[in-house]
């Protein structure tokens, strides 16, 4: 059956839609396979390692640490200034831990410090202790603690065996005053502002020091000893009968002791020249030097006594009652694990100048 006109024409615009369609397909195939041959291959992104830490260990648990506190004197008898030490022992004083919460407590209240104007100083005492299996000589400090309103005094006595004589110089002519102690807390505080109720005897004078000086003037240190005066109070040196002799002769001098209220001066003389201490050419000359002595000795006695008079009448009623309310205690270092056991050397003696303590802590 022949096709109508229109209809052909339409037919033979489908044909060619077809091979329009089909030709693109292929060539749009063909472009993507080119495409795949000519893209260069991905390269493979390697990921970064992960670091494996290993779980920490959980810390032992441990007993918390404690600390004591600061204590307000801690440093109380390190500050007072050894009086009459050797320069070459102070580095001994700190062998050990020596304890003065004693001193501390005296401060407190209840204390016998507790409240009063005190001045304090300190010495040391020589003594064969035991300690951790062997003995030997310690040099113990002690701390004397003098309650008074004003200063005891501001003497030093100069005196030891070596010495012919003794002297009695101003604290100042050897760097040494009373000061005021600060305690740790305050030492931010002016002097002043503080008021303090306790004073230390110090000395200004430093071991680098000592180079530049004659032997002399450095033994006179070694030699201090805290000198005090009592008014009301006779010393033993008024009432003593005792007189040192140190006679000059060749090749050594003669040392002794004569007491003229015991000894005869015939026999003593005697005594010595069957000694070979004295030769018999040299027994009158001997004994006017021992007359000599014997003199001086009774004529400083009187002496003092007169002083001791004078002074006491002088006094107004206040200072006779300061004097008679003085009190001197002596502490030692309380017993520790670190350091030798000292009760069984401890003594009310503090010099030939104050005599005893009135308490030994």
């Amino acid at each position: 059956m022949p096709m109508k006109k229109g209809a052909k024409r339409k037919a033979i615009r489908k044909d060619e839609a077809a091979s329009t369609t089909t030709t693109d397909s292929v060539d749009s195939t063909a472009a993507a396979t080119a495409g795949i041959a000519n893209k260069e291959p991905k390269q493979k992104v390697e990921e970064p390692m992960k670091v494996v830490r290993k779980p920490k260990r959980a810390k032992p648990e441990t007993e918390p640490e404690f600390f004591d506190d600061q204590r307000e004197l801690e440093d109380l008898w390190k500050q007072v200034f050894p009086v009459g030490t050797e320069w070459d022992q102070l580095d001994l004083l700190s062998e050990y831990k020596w304890n003065f919460s004693n001193l501390e407590d005296a401060f407190e209240e209840g204390g016998v410090l507790h409240g009063q104007k005190v001045y304090l100083f300190s010495c040391t005492e020589p003594q064969l202790l035991f300690f951790n299996g062997q003995s030997k000589v310690t040099c113990i400090p002690v701390v004397v603690a003098i309650v008074s309103p004003f200063p005891p005094s501001d003497k030093i006595g100069i005196n030891s065996v070596q010495r012919e004589s003794e002297e009695i110089l101003d604290m100042k002519q050897m760097k040494m005053d009373w000061v005021p102690y600060i305690p740790l807390g305050k030492r931010g505080s002016s002097v002043e502002r503080l008021k303090s109720q306790i004073f230390i005897l110090s000395c200004v004078q430093r071991r680098a020091g000592l180079k530049h000086m004659k032997l002399d003037r450095v033994k006179k240190f070694e030699y201090c000893l805290p000198y005090f005066y009592h008014p009301l109070k006779e010393d033993e040196t008024e009432q003593s009968t005792v007189v040192d002799i140190m006679y000059p002769i060749e090749p050594k001098p003669v040392v002794c002791e004569f007491d003229w209220e015991m000894d005869d001066l015939e026999e003593f003389t005697t005594e010595l020249i069957a000694a070979e201490e004295l030769t018999e050419d040299q027994k009158d000359a001997f004994k006017e030097f021992v007359k000599e002595k014997v003199r001086e000795g009774k004529r400083a006695n009187r002496e003092a006594r007169e002083k001791r008079k004078k002074a006491r009448e002088e006094m107004s009623q206040d200072k006779v009652a300061a004097f008679e309310k003085m009190r001197f205690y002596k502490f030692y270092p309380v017993a520790s694990p670190d350091t030798p056991d000292v009760s069984n050397v401890k003594s009310p003696f503090i010099n030939r100048y104050y005599g005893k303590a009135h308490q030994v802590l």
